[in-house]
């Protein structure tokens, strides 16, 4: 959700011969400015001195922002053409030989001080953490699956809904307490409800693409991330949905609150214990953003106060693992400096901040769920990583689903992995019954052109941390960008729900035409 779709690439084809121009002059002016600095790009080829050189510089200035990511993790072309030139700037570094990243300053939604005013390191520095990545980097990065996946999965029975237009699904909900389905369409904005039967009962129009909705007894708190292509903006709301006769849907004129930076989740809970329900929200943004909270002073007032002012905030839970009475916040963050927080309540608003675990910034966080996987009495993790939007467009093999053990003091060790190419989302349930934790895994980014049936993967856990992958038969398959889990009809069997979002970038086709598909499908469980 934080890369640009479809919608850029028509409008960057528009503009192409303009592009051109603008290229052609702006490359005679950078050749003009590097004739004019003392310190220009060298024109010296990569050597030993260079390379070890690049290795100690790498140490000290990429790791200043986040885990130092080992060349390894990335192919030579993905560190030359994207990462590394993307990420010059924040040393100061705009436009170097022929690698010209396009300057964020002019940006009104960016600070003018969050790129340096000046070049930290020289050319001659820059060159020498190029020359470490590509002459460490291997020339592609290996591809290997353990366990191959069957198309025999039994378990469910898939169910879709009748006539729809493109699909677009941007969230998908089981509301178990009302047996329906709510789903919305990020390209039409609108608010579907629909039966236990998949029939629309209800519908309403939103301001923007809603990714999370907050369930009340009388309201729902609508998250609305305001623009889902990547942007500094704060475009994002937090809106209200009330419930008029025959309890239709109908929103509010006003938002709850408003002015946040790409918002993707909001959370509920009385964090100052001073009897107002406060909000905690993941202000995901893009180069900024930020996990806030919304002191809730009364009246409709609210008070933000920031818990972690980076961006990449997508998922928290609201736990009191010390039980002390004060809710405590868990919470992912992606985009750079990507990992899993600990947020420990102290009294009075303020909180402790610990780092429980710590990943690559290539790694592409998606998802986590805290769940005791082991009957110890303490909360595990399982943790997706796979967004593949960004500058390294390649299927990476540490990308898929992980199991992080507790030791009973917040100590996570990997104890699982499973390989999927993009993986998104996964949710832990025992979907069979047999008293064993099982993983339903979707992915936005699957192999489509060589598996095409790892885009949703249902882990059956055959115990002692052994799961057996199954998917569904071809033809079921969608692009699913967004899955729930809840028991629709009442019979007490978790059910599963995918949203399928068609469009967007991708790396290669499927098979399977994605827009001729519904906007969802729900895998009905039939254990019997």
């Amino acid at each position: 959700m934080k890369r640009s779709f479809l919608e850029d690439y028509v409008t960057i084809m528009l503009m192409r011969n303009k592009f051109l121009f603008i290229s052609f002059l702006s490359f005679f002016f950078i050749i003009g400015f590097f004739s004019c600095n003392g310190d220009q790009p060298p024109a010296t080829t990569a050597n030993d001195s260079s390379v070890q050189q690049g290795k100690t510089l790498a140490v000290t200035y990429c790791q200043s922002c986040h885990l130092l990511p080992d060349p390894s993790l990335l192919d030579k072309k993905s560190w030359v053409d994207g990462v590394l030139p993307a990420m010059g700037p924040h040393l100061g570094i705009f436009a170097y030989g022929t690698s010209i990243y396009p300057s964020k300053r002019t940006d009104p939604n960016v600070n003018k001080s969050y790129y340096p005013s000046q070049q930290i390191i020289s050319f001659s520095q820059w060159q020498a953490i190029i020359d470490y990545y590509k002459a460490t980097a291997p020339d592609s990065l290996t591809q290997q699956r353990k366990d191959y996946i069957k198309d025999d999965l039994k378990l469910f029975a898939v169910l879709k809904p009748g006539s729809h237009a493109l699909p677009a699904t941007c969230y998908v909900k089981i509301d178990s307490s009302g047996k329906s389905i709510i789903y919305c369409d990020a390209i039409a904005k609108k608010i579907f409800r629909y039966d236990r039967h998949l029939q629309v009962s209800d519908s309403a129009t939103v301001s923007g693409p809603v990714v999370d909705i907050n369930f009340k007894k009388s309201e729902w708190i609508i998250c609305n991330i305001g623009n889902i292509n990547p942007n500094d903006e704060k475009l994002g709301t937090a809106d209200v949905m009330k419930f008029g006769e025959n309890k239709k849907m109908k929103m509010s004129a006003i938002p709850l609150f408003d002015k946040l930076a790409r918002p993707v989740q909001i959370a509920e809970a009385d964090l100052n214990k001073d009897g107002k329900q406060d909000y905690i929200v993941c202000e995901f943004g893009n180069l900024t953003g930020a996990l806030s909270w919304m002191e809730n002073l009364g009246n409709d007032k609210f008070e933000r106060h920031v818990l972690r002012a980076f961006p990449g905030a997508i998922k928290t839970y609201v736990d009191d693992y010390n039980h002390d009475g004060l809710p405590d916040i868990w919470a992912l963050f992606a985009q750079g400096e990507e990992g899993i927080f600990l947020f420990t309540n102290k009294g009075s608003g303020n909180f402790e901040q610990k780092e429980v675990l710590r990943f690559p910034p290539v790694y592409g966080s998606s998802s986590f769920e805290l769940v005791d996987l082991n009957n110890d009495g303490f909360p595990d993790i399982v943790y997706t990583c796979g967004d593949n939007a960004d500058y390294s467009r390649v299927l990476k093999p540490y990308h898929g689903v992980y199991i992080f053990l507790n030791d009973g003091k917040n100590n996570f060790t990997q104890k699982y992995f499973y390989h999927i190419d993009g993986c998104y989302k996964a949710i832990a349930r025992d979907f069979d019954g047999d008293g064993n934790i099982d993983i339903a895994a979707i992915s936005f980014f699957a192999d489509y052109r060589n598996q095409p049936e790892e885009g949703f993967v249902y882990l059956e856990n055959k115990g002692n941390f052994q799961f057996q992958p199954h998917t569904l038969p071809e033809g079921e398959w969608g692009r699913w960008l967004t899955m729930d889990v809840g028991d629709l009809d009442g019979d007490g069997k978790p059910d599963i729900i995918l949203g399928n979002f068609s469009v967007g970038p991708t790396m290669m086709k499927s098979k399977i035409d994605w827009k001729q598909n519904p906007p969802f499908i729900v895998l009905k469980n039939i254990k019997k």
